[in-house]
């Protein structure tokens, strides 16, 4: 894996087309259950959201970096990611993805990418959390789109062929997340097949 912005950068670009990808395959399937509470459109709205917001963001600079980075970026939003405002965007997210949902996925895919590949990493987008290097802030991106991408390969029954790019990076985040909160055990256990506690999650 790449490092530095490029890596980060080639990893962004290959979670979205895997996003794309998976999000061609459901072929009529948008009302069939997705995750929770969503159907599958509002599951591909939510994630969709990973893409559009590096958008609206860049467009609103920050004046000075207050987030440091993608560990403290989570930390920040605790409290922020779950409740019915949230399930409520991601149906609204859904629903303004009008009447062909892929081809709108396709279409926002090709207008932020070469976006972020204008980009040096240096910018500062002005997130939820604050401002925050686009450097620090991308792996997040990536980090929801793969998530959410298995959340939708999963609901079509789909072969989750995470890129290898993208799943490394999304990997690094899950561990440093649960280092800083000391749940590095509970993490390995749960990736060794070991009982978990009901809940447990490095969010």
């Amino acid at each position: 894996m790449a490092a530095g912005w490029d890596g980060s950068r080639a990893a962004f670009d290959a979670a979205a087309e895997w996003f794309e990808r998976t999000a061609a395959l459901v072929d009529g399937r948008w009302d069939e259950p997705g995750l929770g509470e969503w159907d599958v459109r509002a599951l591909v709205g939510h994630a969709s959201r990973s893409l559009l917001t590096v958008e609206e963001y860049l467009a609103r600079p920050a004046t000075a970096v207050q987030v440091g980075s993608a560990v403290d970026y989570y930390r920040a939003i605790r409290g922020m990611t779950t409740g019915p405002a949230v399930a409520q965007r991601g149906r609204d997210a859904g629903a303004a993805l009008g009447d062909d949902p892929a081809a709108a996925v396709a279409e926002l895919a090709a207008r932020v990418l070469p976006i972020v590949a204008a980009c040096t990493g240096e910018e500062l987008p002005t997130t939820i959390a604050g401002g925050m290097r686009l450097a620090d802030y991308l792996p997040t991106r990536t980090f929801e789109l793969v998530v959410h991408t298995c959340d939708l390969a999963r609901a079509l029954d789909a072969t989750m062929d995470v890129p290898p790019e993208a799943a490394a990076q999304a990997l690094v985040l899950v561990s440093e997340l649960a280092v800083s909160d000391g749940t590095a055990g509970l993490l390995l256990l749960a990736v060794t097949g070991r009982e978990m506690p009901a809940g447990f999650s490095v969010l």
